[in-house]
């Protein structure tokens, strides 16, 4: 299984991250980290930072002449807006001053609890590992994963289905195929397939910007040419529903998760909600629906994974009263720069987050130290399924 490590702060020198578990012989070189980081920057609605931070990744270690070599592979990010102290105090020749400290916690963000828990006067520390940048080496430490599922014949996309309550529409036959190509062909404001929805999503962003607000919203992913099995019925800490879950709730922001039509099933009767089983000999054992969203007992089924992750508002522009930590009294934050919509990024991260648990679910289950033991495991495992009732 991978492990996975990521370390600094929002504002700190550098971010940085290791992942541990990948088998050697993937292919890796540092253009294939652009496309995805440059996606992470994205979206109307995104505060200034994006544009003074590059987010290239630079490796540092596990890959040779290319490809991965088994050994834990570490990524680092430059912040270029640097100013969170590393040494306290400062030393004179520091090129940055030490900033004035932040006493009155956002509402809605980790500023409060996290200063109760950790004995601090100042909530900067709290705010620094809990923003939302941190993604930024999450989602760089998912590009090997990526590679891995691509050479496995597996593919994924993320995109926005709703903005401040306002949904968009995805083709009913739509493909992982075809949703990207749709992605290329739209607007850079908005990661959506759906085209007319972006005259209102921007106006709903425009507003929120004037009146000092933020919004939230609804991301998809879907991941195709997964085989069925991966995850386990018989422990629940290896259920792929219950880790790709718990990865999408780890990111800043997200507080709910649904896989397939699972909010929509809980209203119907069984007779609508489930999927009826079939076989073909042309397509073997399927599924002519697909409200499980491609799991079932904690294993994937082989149809197309659906996931959506719900975005609550960033409070940093929203400015709700406060108190300040050290005196008690009534107060307003400080103001915060930060994204009236960061939704568009969600997509992205949450892509990100999935497929590193896929990768994982992959290793668990088909071993191997390199690529190639891998895919022959696969190849093998596959064989095996084709035979079942012929």
């Amino acid at each position: 299984m991978l492990k996975v490590l990521t370390a600094g702060e929002s504002h700190g020198r550098a971010l940085v991250g290791i992942l541990e578990g990948m088998p050697a012989g993937v292919p890796l070189v540092p253009e294939d980290f652009t496309g995805l980081m440059e996606r992470r920057q994205t979206g109307y609605g995104r505060g200034p930072r994006r544009l003074l931070e590059p987010d290239r990744v630079e490796i540092l270690s596990g890959v040779w002449q290319g490809l991965t070599i088994g050994s834990p592979i570490a990524l680092l990010i430059w912040n270029r807006d640097h100013r969170f102290a590393v040494l306290e105090p400062p030393p004179l020749e520091a090129e940055v001053p030490a900033e004035a400290p932040l006493t009155v916690p956002i509402p809605g963000h980790g500023d409060l609890v996290g200063a109760l828990k950790y004995g601090f006067d100042d909530v900067r520390p709290v705010r620094e590992r809990a923003s939302a940048r941190e993604t930024a080496i999450r989602a760089a430490l998912s590009v090997p994963a990526r590679r891995l599922l691509q050479e496995l014949g597996v593919e994924g996309i993320g995109f926005v289905t709703a903005l401040g309550g306002k949904a968009a529409r995805v083709p009913a036959r739509a493909t992982v195929a075809s949703l990207r190509a749709s992605l290329d062909r739209q607007s850079r404001w908005f990661l959506t397939p759906d085209a007319k929805i972006v005259p209102a999503w921007k106006r709903l962003v425009d507003q929120a910007r004037r009146r000092g607000d933020s919004l939230g919203g609804v991301v998809e992913v879907w991941v195709e040419g997964l085989p069925p099995g991966l995850g386990s019925h018989v422990d629940p800490a290896r259920r792929l529903d219950t880790r790709i879950a718990a990865a999408l709730m780890g990111i800043q922001a997200v507080r709910a998760v649904e896989i397939g039509d699972g909010i929509r099933q809980s209203g119907l009767p069984g007779r609508k909600a489930l999927d009826p089983i079939k076989f073909t000999t042309e397509r073997g054992w399927h599924r002519p629906s697909n409200r499980a969203g491609g799991i079932e007992g904690g294993m994937t089924t082989g149809e197309r994974l659906v996931v959506r992750a719900f975005m609550k508002p960033i409070p940093g522009p929203c400015r709700l009263p406060s108190a300040d930590l050290r005196t008690g009294r009534p107060a307003l934050p400080a103001f915060y720069r930060s994204d009236t919509s960061a939704v568009d990024a969600l997509a992205g991260v949450a892509e990100s987050v999935i497929a590193l648990e896929l990768a994982s679910a992959f290793l668990e289950k088909f071993g191997g130290d390199t690529l190639d033991d891998l895919a022959t495991a696969l190849e093998t495992y596959r064989s095996r399924l084709a035979k079942i009732a012929r």
